[in-house]
């Protein structure tokens, strides 16, 4: 595997091996071993997995409050998403800067979000399912979230228009958020 740092410290791209011959394809989406060979020592403890049956569907930004935050790896498995991060820990250089990776079905690269960012994604194709590993079973209590259109963000997404979930389109601004992430 080859796994590609961003700009945001900690986040990175994991580019899986593919073995393609005329049946399909074969790869590992996880190996403890060579995880930890990459630095990703992470232990994961639940799935999740999500199917957006439409395109421009934003679901996020979320995150969890320490000590229950999750550190979660994407992965695309029918479609495709634009996936985006933002750093919201306290002291980073790089503290609500944000950025985004296109994961799809057909590139299967992977998303490592640690711990301190909120996460989100919105589907550019229709039925898009995304599954992915978090290290901190999901708690009610923890869970929060950042509006997907925060101005002082600017995050580009691929629509003007999305289809959200309630919880979702109620999310407050980052600078009325509730985070206790330092970095």
């Amino acid at each position: 595997m080859n796994v590609k740092e961003s700009k945001l410290p900690g986040v990175k791209v994991i580019e899986p091996t593919v073995y393609e011959d005329n049946r399909g394809f074969f790869m590992e989406s996880y190996n403890a071993e060579r995880m930890t060979a990459q630095g990703i020592s992470t232990i994961f403890v639940q799935d999740n997995h999500s199917l957006s049956v439409q395109s421009g569907v934003i679901r996020g930004l979320h995150y969890q409050l320490e000590p229950k935050a999750q550190t979660k790896l994407i992965r695309v498995l029918a479609g495709a998403i634009y996936d985006v991060v933002v750093d919201i820990r306290r002291g980073s250089p790089t503290f609500g800067q944000w950025e985004g990776f296109e994961l799809s079905a057909a590139n299967k690269h992977q998303l490592l979000v640690p711990k301190g960012f909120a996460h989100g994604f919105c589907t550019l194709t229709p039925n898009s399912e995304v599954l992915y590993k978090v290290d901190m079973l999901y708690s009610a209590e923890h869970d929060r979230g950042i509006a997907w259109n925060d101005a002082a963000l600017g995050i580009d997404w691929p629509t003007n228009d999305p289809v959200l979930s309630d919880k979702d389109s109620r999310h407050p601004l980052l600078a009325d958020a509730e985070y206790n992430f330092t970095y």
